[in-house]
């Protein structure tokens, strides 16, 4: 990271910090889509199992996630306050953290998990694999949060292409641990299913190996000395850290449970009409990865700028993060106006399923245009370490505007399928405006002592 002087400069510096966010984030979409991929391979009931273990995992994966990504903006700030012993203890108690979330996620995974699915409509065998596919899954939990620490202090330094290397070379090990595990290779026995989850497992420990090396060791942090020295746990600072992130993982949780929600509500309406909804929300979701890439990526420009007292700056970096991600929504909402028959295909063969995903992804076209508002937003405003009036506008807009505008929609009026739909778009407008109004009221407001303070 370094200051910047023109709009040019600002661009490039930018789309050089957000570039490699946005590859790593397609490779972990992509290792969740092989792990699916693959075990559908294996057999219908090995798909259908993996598929609820990934169900019941993403959101609580996410919203745990979420919360050490308050090592962003904390770090971001000390670096453009150029204050490196704040980097140091920010790691340290990042770490600390991310093994307090390990140990938490594994004791409740125990607890419930069995539970959970043997409520669900599986076979036996289908809530077998999902239960062990879970429990594989379960001991790469330490390494997982680990790396997560790791790499969202790579990123705040400015290294994004750093941890994008590291991702990319985790991606083909997973693909060929899948295909030891799952179909059984190399003298390995065919675990099906549970094979995607220990392949995950191996591979979040390869890459968490990996990370620390780069920290410790690697050219561009060699000079920060980082993990050489261990540091005792600090209750002030591990109080920071979930004052920043236990908002920013529930706001994470609260968006990505509310699409899981509807997908529950709509499962009355046959297998058909859920089928063509997924297919919709998961193009919705792949094409958000570049808001949500350029959300982090300005976390850490504007957090950058701030921490140098730099409010100038920052608005920049903000305009220019909005201004890409509203043109790339606008390019590809209007794309899939005009190929949505031809995008449904994408995940089907089945008529009724296209006309009715191709249907839906209209509507898809106005979630691209609100998520290019929202998303960066967000991610200006962890910059600022705003983060819980956010998670208030986010519940306010995803669960009092958003479902039940849907649910009466749908279900009360009558418009059926369409009214979800309907809704969540409503729910994510209001968001994007809410959002919109809170950045202008922390800009103007904007105090350099109550910042460093938050």
């Amino acid at each position: 990271m370094f200051q910047t002087h023109s709009m040019n400069e600002k661009i490039k510096l930018f789309l050089t910090i957000f570039f490699p966010i946005l590859v790593t984030q397609v490779s972990f979409y992509l290792i969740s889509f092989f792990d699916t991929v693959m075990s559908g391979r294996a057999g219908a009931i090995d798909l259908a199992g993996v598929g609820v273990g990934s169900s019941l995992w993403m959101p609580v994966y996410t919203g745990l996630s979420g919360i050490l990504l308050a090592v962003a903006p904390i770090v971001a700030q000390a670096l453009g306050a150029r204050d490196h012993k704040q980097i140091q203890q920010t790691l340290f108690q990042g770490i600390y953290l991310a093994i307090a979330i390990s140990v938490g996620t594994i004791l409740f995974g125990l607890l419930f998990v069995p539970t959970a699915i043997e409520k669900m409509g599986l076979s036996d065998e289908g809530k077998r694999i999902a239960t062990y596919y879970l429990f594989a899954l379960g001991f790469g939990v330490l390494p997982m949060f680990l790396f997560n620490v790791l790499r969202t202090l790579m990123d705040a330094l400015g290294k994004t292409r750093v941890s994008m290397i590291l991702i990319l070379l985790g991606l083909p090990i997973n693909v060929g641990l899948n295909y030891i595990f799952i179909f059984g290779k190399l003298g390995v026995p065919a675990f099906g299913g549970i094979g995607a989850g220990i392949a995950s497992s191996l591979t979040y420990w390869f890459l968490f190996f990996l990370a620390f090396g780069f920290v410790r060791n690697g050219k561009p942090f060699r000079n920060y000395q980082f993990l050489r020295v261990p540091e005792r746990m600090v209750w002030l600072k591990q109080k920071e850290l979930l004052q920043l992130g236990a908002p920013i993982g529930l706001a994470i949780f609260a968006e990505v449970s509310i699409f899981a929600a509807v997908t529950l509500l709509l499962s009355s309406y046959g297998d058909h009409i859920v089928a063509a909804h997924q297919a919709a929300i998961n193009f919705a979701s792949f094409v958000y990865m570049l808001p949500l890439s350029a959300s982090s990526a300005l976390t850490i420009v504007v957090g950058y700028e701030l921490g140098a007292r730099r409010l100038k700056d920052a608005v920049r970096y903000a305009k220019i993060g909005i201004a890409l991600c509203l043109a790339v929504s606008l390019f590809s909402g209007a794309l899939l106006f005009w190929q949505n028959e031809q995008v449904a295909a994408i995940y089907t063969n089945d008529a009724r399923v296209i006309e009715l995903a191709s249907h839906f992804m209209i509507f898809a076209v106005f979630f691209q245009l609100s998520d290019a508002v929202a998303a960066p937003i967000q991610g200006i405003l962890r910059g600022f370490k705003d983060v819980n009036v956010t998670l208030v506008l986010s519940l306010i807009a995803y669960w009092v505007i958003g479902l039940p505008l849907g649910y009466t929609l749908a279900e009360l009026v009558g418009i059926g399928p369409d009214g979800y739909w309907i809704g969540l778009i409503a729910g994510l407008a209001a968001g994007a405006v809410l959002l919109f109004i809170r950045l202008v009221w922390i800009v103007r407001r904007y105090d350099p002592a109550t910042l460093s303070k938050a």
